[in-house]
């Protein structure tokens, strides 16, 4: 994945988002339960674009995006998607758009580091298996 930017959607802009920071919103968790979890949340919406040469890629799209190394920027981030773009997304050719959310806001800034940068999955042999025992390591770099 590479070419992380800032996306500011037109909801933004409404009454349910207040702006934090630049790039940051306060927002109503779309998960939130009486009794379970945060009521309001951080969000931030990036956009990227896949690479299908790259390991774990093949044939990601924007309609289709693959769990390597989506996942990994979910866990490495502490984040989660809390809204897919769906029009936007089956759209477009190259450009994925994606909105991340956590309850802590420093895991949004710590996410939008990613902007202006390439995060991709490089395979590993048996002998240099991540510490995690998986069969790939994380690589990023800036562009």
């Amino acid at each position: 994945m590479k070419n992380f930017q800032n996306y500011t959607p037109e909801k933004y802009a409404g009454p349910a988002y207040q702006m934090v920071e630049e790039g940051i919103y306060r927002g109503k968790n779309p998960y939130w339960q009486p009794g379970f979890g945060h009521e309001y949340i951080y969000v931030t919406s990036l956009t990227f674009e896949m690479e299908p040469d790259c390991y774990g890629e093949e044939g990601g799209c924007p309609q289709d995006i693959t769990q390597i190394p989506f996942e990994d920027i979910l866990d490495n981030y502490s984040v989660y998607v809390t809204d897919f773009y769906d029009e936007l997304n089956q759209a477009s050719a190259l450009t994925c758009y994606q909105e991340f959310g956590s309850s802590d806001i420093q895991d949004i800034r710590n996410l939008r580091s990613l902007t202006g940068k390439r995060f991709y999955a490089v395979p590993c042999g048996p002998d240099d298996a991540d510490s995690d025992g998986s069969d790939y390591k994380i690589v990023m770099e800036s562009l």
